[in-house]
């Protein structure tokens, strides 16, 4: 008979076994659910300041307002109140390129930049890597994943936090060192100064904890996954749904195929 070997979890008449532990006897009750999170998708168990670190990366991206995921989700619940699977679905289907999908990219985009380098050992060696960077993104008209923000233009308020949670916990690895570069020589390139955004250093942050690159949009959809069930609540309470679909199907404007509104 064929085998499946798994390290996670797995089941007999009257056991279930989770990364090796029983699941009722040393999990339940016992690990957190961003522990164990971390945990199942490392096997190992993280210490307790990466936990923190981590921890703080959930909190970061669980929700920022009346985003498109946000909204798709509600509208999807108002459609078919009979499926939250749904809502949620539809909701963690639209994080990409603009919402959520920074994070990963950013890790990704950091990752490939300090791949086969020696790493500096202060900020000016760490500066000139950045400036060389933004350079070369610029000379390829390309931006660079993490740099700016449609609301907090003057500064996202998550970033500093979470690079002085990494900086207690001695977590501060090259991802975020570079993250950090880029944000204070971009000016001298650009021109002008762009804030470094809370889903970039998520991923900076992510990348520092070893966990895989292709896995870090995953880590920003866990975390939206709580802000969209806090948003179905708040529908159930609050209903605002009906109100943002009649907005548009009131207010259609009927053009002859082909044209536009001004």
């Amino acid at each position: 008979m064929a085998e499946y070997p798994t390290a996670l979890g797995a089941s007999t008449r009257d056991t279930i076994t989770l990364l090796g532990h029983d699941l009722a006897r040393d999990v339940m009750g016992e690990v957190g659910f961003g522990e164990l999170a971390f945990w199942l998708a490392t096997q190992r168990r993280p210490s307790k300041g990466e936990t923190r670190v981590f921890e703080a990366v959930l909190a970061a991206l669980a929700d920022h307002g009346f985003t498109p995921t946000a909204i798709t989700a509600r509208l999807t619940y108002l459609s078919a109140p009979d499926s939250v699977q749904g809502a949620l679905a539809a909701g963690l289907l639209g994080g990409g390129s603009r919402f959520l999908g920074v994070t990963e990219d950013c890790g990704r985009f950091l990752h490939a930049r300090l791949d086969g380098r020696q790493l500096p050992a202060d900020d000016d060696g760490w500066d000139a890597i950045a400036l060389e960077v933004v350079a070369a993104q610029r000379e390829a008209k390309r931006f660079i994943p993490g740099l700016g923000h449609h609301v907090h233009k003057d500064g996202d308020p998550r970033t500093p936090r979470l690079f002085q949670i990494a900086h207690e916990e001695n977590l501060e690895g090259p991802h975020l060192k570079l993250f950090a570069a880029i944000g204070r020589v971009h000016p001298r390139v650009l021109g002008k100064t762009l804030p470094l955004n809370g889903a970039g250093v998520c991923g900076a942050a992510l990348a520092d904890l070893g966990l895989p690159m292709e896995l870090l949009r995953g880590f920003a959809l866990l975390a939206r996954t709580a802000g969209l069930i806090g948003h179905l609540a708040e529908e159930l309470r609050n209903p605002v749904a009906n109100e943002i679909f009649l907005s548009v199907d009131l207010n259609n404007v009927s053009v002859p195929p082909g044209g536009t509104h001004g």
